[in-house]
């Protein structure tokens, strides 16, 4: 008690010393809670980002290997489509076993199959062989006439008085072509294209917005045979919401298939096809669901449809291993997994390196801080070796000694991180606003653009608009609509950040116990010197020296 009781006496008796300690220290704490909180802004943001883009595995052709094993030097191009053509798709059964793993939190898979078969060559998977037959008929023709008198001697064209003898011998060629379409048979072309999901989740051409509907929706019901069409689709073939199309089998066109059309989208304008090209790449699209296209599958189970799944991994550090069991689960070799680590990890590189700039200004702040206050604690001590030699002389041990400077030290440093931390907060909210206001209001926008996307209507906006609330009944009807358009809101595979909350996060009671921590180190650190230097003080030369 009498070393704390000292200690404030000392603080209060050297005032101009303790404020200049106490503003180095205040200077420090602000420093740090804003470089905390822009630490943790960078982090919300990464975070948020990452969910709702999921680090995802998918399997892909793998064309190294193709072309090594088509390439050998001896295959012509026909044998190298007819070794393509042998190779089997992944089926539906080998996704399943593949995303039953502990490596994968969850997957989902979509059908791409071609129907109303259309013949179109494409450079790399099509080839037409002519095969040419020349046949060559001789026919020879005589005419013979008298003549009067001796006839002239018979030679080819020989003329003479009175009469003529001519031979005449012909050729005749006939030239017989056959075409044979040698094609690949993966590709087997149609003219239209049934994508089929499973949900609203697996349709990332809505959620990034590449595809956007303009009427009606998204049917939610996903085994029913509904489907939306494109703009383009539907204008060519004066198509409404409501009408039936059907689909023919490309085999078989005894085989037809119904679809309801619940929605008509459009394929935004930056993604679409090149301008040799009068339509979009998604103009013969027809969206429908996996239950759909299985029926059809059914029917006729020679049609070629390609699966193509996506994995959702746990985190960053499977992926290698995720790789190898499904190798190991007997993935062929001309198939392989493919990632989007590399395209996460790029979108995010701005945020992360102002992240590691706070981290470096961070670092910086306590080095420089702490040789200061290790400075000043010196200065101090040379200035008070005499109030240190007569607490020796009078029986003082030197740890009690040093632990009255130390305790002085702590108690201005406590204080001064109180009021830095303080200041901090109110500085660092805005700091991070400027990180953080964007990417909320593009999360909130995205979300809410999203739902436009799949046609999902906002009745609570409708409402609003068809009426005015006058009283407190209709506002309390009003707020309770809107808890329930709330529960009925869709994930669309992301995250839905909520501004206020995001933000308060920010400043803490983990950034307020970290700053603790590092002032209070610093303040130690500092004192480490003090120490040593009341250690090695003699009372006696002190004393000597003062007088």
């Amino acid at each position: 008690m009498y070393i704390f009781k000292n200690a404030l006496t000392n603080i209060r008796r050297n005032k101009g010393r303790n404020i200049l300690i106490g503003i180095i220290i205040i200077v420090i704490s602000i420093s740090c809670t804003i470089s905390l909180a822009i630490r943790q802004s960078a982090s919300n943001i990464v975070n948020a980002y990452e969910e709702k883009n999921a680090l995802s595995a998918s399997i892909e052709m793998n064309r190294e290997a193709l072309m090594k094993y088509l390439k050998d030097g001896e295959k012509t191009q026909e044998q190298m489509i007819e070794a393509f053509n042998n190779i089997k798709n992944v089926t539906e059964e080998e996704i399943l076993n593949y995303g039953n793993s502990e490596y994968v939190k969850d997957f989902y898979y979509i059908y791409n199959l071609n129907v109303n078969a259309k013949d179109i060559n494409e450079a790399t998977d099509s080839l037409v062989k002519e095969t040419t037959e020349v046949k060559t008929e001789t026919s020879t023709k005589t005419r013979t006439r008298r003549f009067n008198g001796t006839p002239p001697s018979f030679r080819p064209d020989s003329r003479a008085n009175g009469g003529s003898q001519t031979t005449t011998t012909t050729q005749k060629k006939t030239t017989t072509t056959t075409t044979q379409k040698i094609f690949n048979e993966k590709a087997e072309n149609g003219a239209f294209t049934l994508i089929g999901y499973n949900s609203y989740e697996d349709m990332k051409e809505f959620i990034n917005g590449q595809y956007k509907i303009l009427s009606g929706e998204v049917s939610s019901d996903f085994q029913s045979d509904n489907c939306v069409i494109s703009e383009e689709l539907a204008t060519l073939n004066s198509l409404e919401i409501g009408n039936v199309i059907t689909v023919i089998d490309p085999q078989n066109e005894k085989n037809t298939y119904s679809l309801n059309i619940t929605g008509i989208y459009k394929e935004n304008s930056d993604v679409s096809s090149s301008m040799n090209s009068m339509f979009t790449n998604s103009a013969n699209n027809i969206i429908t669901n996996t239950n759909f296209i299985k029926k059809i599958l059914e029917t006729n189970t020679s049609l070629n449809s390609i699966i193509t799944p996506t994995f959702l991994l746990k985190n960053k550090n499977i992926i290698n291993d995720f790789e190898i069991e499904v190798n190991e689960k007997g993935l062929s070799e001309y198939y392989k997994v493919s990632n989007n680590l590399s395209e996460i990890e790029s979108a995010t590189e701005v945020i992360n390196n102002v992240k590691i700039f706070a981290t470096t200004f961070l670092i910086m702040t306590l080095l420089i801080g702490g040789i200061v206050l290790t400075i000043i604690n010196m200065i101090n001590i040379r200035e008070r070796k005499y109030e240190i030699g007569v607490l020796r002389t009078i029986g003082m041990k030197k740890v009690k000694v040093s632990l009255q400077f130390v305790l002085e030290l702590l108690i201005v440093c406590i204080i001064s991180l109180l009021i830095g931390f303080t200041i901090g907060a109110f500085s660092s909210v805005k700091v991070s606003n400027l990180l953080l206001d964007n990417e909320i209001k593009n999360a909130n926008s995205k979300y809410e653009d999203i739902g436009k996307n799949f046609g999902i209507k906002n009745e609570l906006s409708q409402n609003n608009n068809e009426q005015t609330v006058e009283n407190t009944q209709e506002k309390e009807e009003v707020e309770l609509k809107e808890e329930n358009i709330q529960e009925k809101k869709y994930n669309f595979g992301i995250v839905n950040i909520n501004e206020v909350e995001s933000i308060d996060a920010i400043v803490d009671f983990v950034v307020l116990f970290k700053v603790l921590i590092i002032g209070i180190g610093i303040t130690l650190f500092s004192s480490f010197a003090t120490m040593i230097s009341i250690s090695r003080f003699s009372p006696l030369t002190i004393l000597k020296e003062r007088s």
